[in-house]
């Protein structure tokens, strides 16, 4: 395994479990003999597997069940010593899974596909998000009621990889008379007035809305005050946080794929107690270092289950042929602004694969765990002002 920064907490567990290892193989009598030395019988010496996950983002809820998995220590039962790396915006998760520098990634998958198209040997193992989080909002007084209506309109975008379901949207709805503007990742150009419609995701930055003051009121704007395009129901909507593995060493090195399974399997069970107790899940997110205010985080939290539960491909991490090949398509025919397109042809029939996650479902049905979360219901999140 390639060797990672740890943390100060891991470090510590694996020095402790190399000591007693090293502990238990020199105690002898002192004329050299081992006959009297305290039996090891049955005692555990084997050190944990070192991993690391980089995220595509800050510490937040949108990785909830990573934290919830590393916190109730099931990334340990499995004898992995688990370390995850946020970014922030500053690190590509793909291109440091390509170039050796993490073992996992997380990453949308049409961003991924473009980074595969240029010669990244990067598969996905596990599509953790069913279901797309990405809105276009405006004010319910602006006249945009449909995608058509965006036509003539100051249109707010990420960029970074990010734009293209909104790109596909305009394509299939035939505008082309937009200006697509640079957004913050904030509403505060939207709430300025300098945005008619701007990018949103249903867990973060449209919350963002809902914590703010509406001046004309003096109080929370509502949800009837803006008008949501959801990419879902218009039918553009791709495939997004997804785990990544190393092709090549997937194929190569058993320990690894090995590896690969019971990573999945903590992950998924760190998922699904976020699903059964999403205030404790984002209480961990905050304990893990996220600077979002609690009402925020809950409200995160609770949208990203949304995007997960209930499983409609069988259980969760399950690559539906079906989404995978929409994504595809819609990388391969959407054209942004300049005219480029995500890709230029199909990728291989190998960039996913459901082989690890269906054996790590497998065995966690086998325990007893629900991995469909068909009685899934979200809670209802009371936003406070700021998020706080």
């Amino acid at each position: 395994m390639t060797n990672h920064r740890r943390t100060p907490t891991r470090v510590g567990l694996v020095g402790l479990a190399a000591a007693l290892v090293l502990a238990g193989c020199t105690v002898a009598d002192e004329d050299g003999g081992g006959a009297d030395s305290p039996s090891t019988e049955g005692e555990s010496t084997e050190a944990l597997t070192p991993v690391s996950l980089q995220l595509q983002w800050l510490t937040q809820a949108q990785f909830a069940g990573y934290y919830a998995a590393l916190e109730a220590g099931y990334y340990e039962e499995e004898g992995l010593d688990v370390e995850i790396l946020p970014s922030g915006g500053d690190i590509v998760p793909q291109d440091a899974l390509a170039g050796g520098e993490v073992d996992y990634a997380i990453a949308w998958v049409p961003k991924v596909l473009g980074t595969i198209e240029q010669g990244a040997d990067v598969v996905n193992v596990a599509q953790i998000f069913e279901r797309s989080a990405t809105l276009q909002v405006a004010f319910a007084d602006a006249g945009i009621e449909s995608v058509e209506d965006l036509d003539g309109k100051v249109i707010g975008s990420w960029g970074y990889g990010n734009e293209w379901e909104l790109f596909a949207g305009l394509n299939q709805a035939g505008v082309e008379d937009v200006e697509i503007v640079q957004q913050a990742f904030d509403m505060n150009a939207f709430l300025a007035g300098d945005i008619d419609a701007a990018q949103a995701m249903t867990y973060n930055e449209y919350a963002q809305l809902l914590e703010a003051e509406n001046p004309e009121t003096g109080e929370l704007y509502q949800p009837e005050d803006f008008v949501v395009i959801d990419w879902n129901e218009v039918g553009t909507a791709m495939l997004q946080d997804a785990i990544w593995a190393d092709a090549e060493r997937l194929e190569s090195d058993p320990g690894y794929a090995e590896t690969t399974v019971k990573f999945l399997k903590a992950s998924i069970r760190g998922w699904i107690d976020a699903r059964d107790d999403a205030a404790a899940a984002a209480e961990t997110v905050t304990a893990a270092g996220s600077t979002l205010g609690a009402s925020h985080q809950l409200w995160m939290t609770n949208e990203v289950n949304k995007l997960i539960w209930p499983s409609s491909t069988g259980g969760i991490g399950t690559i539906d042929p079906a989404a995978w090949e929409a994504t595809v398509a819609m990388a391969l025919e959407t054209s942004n602004e300049t005219g480029a397109t995500i890709i230029s042809e199909e990728p291989a029939e190998d960039a996913y694969t459901n082989e690890y996650v269906e054996q790590a479902l497998a065995e966690l049905a086998e325990e007893g765990l629900d991995v469909v979360g068909e009685d899934f219901e979200p809670i209802e999140v009371a936003l406070n002002p700021g998020g706080a």
